[in-house]
């Protein structure tokens, strides 16, 4: 056969895994459409005649990057596992909780710096209950700030546009391995991942490895039915009534995919009244989003308890 005749397995490899991811894309805006999910239609400064825009996942409710929330018990640490990442808690506990960051990431270096984040400071809650926690800066310095013009128009450039952000997703999850059989070198008996938004997704990738025990998501973006089958470890879910990315109607279509995945444990809670974020970018000067994001870290940490603290 000439030298153009076969098809690389690598080559092979990465057409599959674009055809899939394309699919997960076009998965996630049919449902959204489906559930009439916001889109949050965005007005240009110099808008084109019938055109209209709309801003991707993840971006709405930004985070109030000027916000002091106090002090850090952790410390930076660069190339744990090839990543740069903030590291809080014991680690002779055994017990190790990755926490990964929605889109606006959580800015160890780099691009939207800032003094603190409310993500340290969940971590630094996490660790307090046993765990040895880590926030691995999987942006790699360069997190989406709103300053970037991230509004494309409608059809298929929109289309391209989520297709990134699901890319990201997967390869943040791949490049979160290395940094799990560091945790597991370093004597780390368990492994449970909460992810945020974006990070939903990540962690919902790694949920579908042997890796992790636990996996706990909060506002997910771009996670669809399909990505239940798959999973392999006890996962929870928690949803805001008020999101407009992954509104109840998705979440509940995301448990009802677990009718066909029975040999997983699974959690899903719908809070009242929370808007998507409500985990990690919440209002510090509204005691019920204060209320809201403490009982959502709270009941993530009781699902890290029950599934890798076992005797």
């Amino acid at each position: 056969m000439g030298a153009n005749a076969g098809i690389s397995t690598s080559t092979l490899l990465r057409s599959c895994l674009l055809v899939a991811l394309a699919v997960v894309a076009v998965s996630w805006l049919e449902s959204a459409e489906e559930n009439n999910v916001d889109m949050s239609m965005s007005p240009s400064p110099s808008p084109a005649p019938l055109r209209s825009q709309k801003k991707l996942p993840c971006l709405q409710n930004p985070p109030n990057m000027t916000e002091m929330t106090g002090g850090q018990a952790g410390e930076v640490v660069h190339d744990y596992g090839g990543l740069t990442v903030y590291v809080t808690g014991s680690r002779r506990s055994g017990h190790a909780v990755i926490l990964v960051s929605d889109y606006y990431g959580q800015c160890v270096h780099g691009r939207g710096q800032f003094p603190s984040t409310k993500l340290r400071q969940i971590a630094d809650k996490v660790a307090m209950r046993g765990y040895y926690v880590v926030v691995p800066d999987l942006m790699k310095g360069d997190p989406y700030t709103d300053d970037r013009q991230f509004e494309e128009e409608l059809g298929m450039i929109y289309i391209c546009s989520v297709l990134l952000l699901v890319v990201m997703q997967v390869e943040a999850a791949e490049n979160t391995k290395p940094l799990i059989a560091a945790l597991k070198k370093d004597g780390m008996r368990s492994i449970g991942v909460g992810g945020y938004c974006w990070g939903g997704k990540v962690a919902v990738e790694l949920s579908k490895t042997k890796e992790p025990q636990a996996v706990a998501i909060s506002h997910p973006a771009l996670v669809v039915e399909g990505d239940m089958k798959d999973v392999k470890c006890a996962i929870e879910i928690l949803g805001g009534e008020l999101d407009t990315i992954s509104p109840p109607e998705i979440i509940k279509k995301l448990e009802d995919a677990f009718d066909q995945n029975k040999a997983v444990d699974h959690f899903v809670k719908i809070f009242p009244k929370a808007p998507h974020g409500f985990a990690c970018r919440y209002n510090s000067s509204d005691p019920f989003s204060v209320k809201t994001a403490e009982e959502a870290r709270v009941d993530m940490v009781s699902w890290f308890d029950k599934y890798m603290k076992k005797p």
